[in-house]
């Protein structure tokens, strides 16, 4: 089944940034989370369409990078994200 979503036609499942695992690239497809913590994600490069790496996680914590710096945040924040695998 085909998913449109900011103009991008996708096959892929749509699932959580806390469950990728590390070194997956995923594609952003939604930030979810009160408007001003979104809109600073937004700042930082955590925004729809973009294509980040989670270079590691741990229990409570995983690290992204988004173009080139690396970002830390909990999972809480992680679970607002939803992304879809990239190829």
């Amino acid at each position: 089944m085909q998913k449109t979503l900011g103009g991008i036609v996708s096959n892929q499942a749509s699932k959580k940034l806390s469950e990728v695992h590390a070194g997956a690239k995923v594609r952003i497809r939604k930030v979810a989370s009160r408007p001003e913590v979104s809109a600073r994600l937004r700042e930082i490069g955590l925004c729809e369409n973009n294509v980040i790496r989670c270079v590691s996680r741990g229990n409570d914590t995983m690290i992204c990078e988004v173009y080139d710096t690396r970002i830390g945040m909990n999972m809480g924040l992680a679970h607002g994200i939803d992304v879809s695998e990239e190829t």
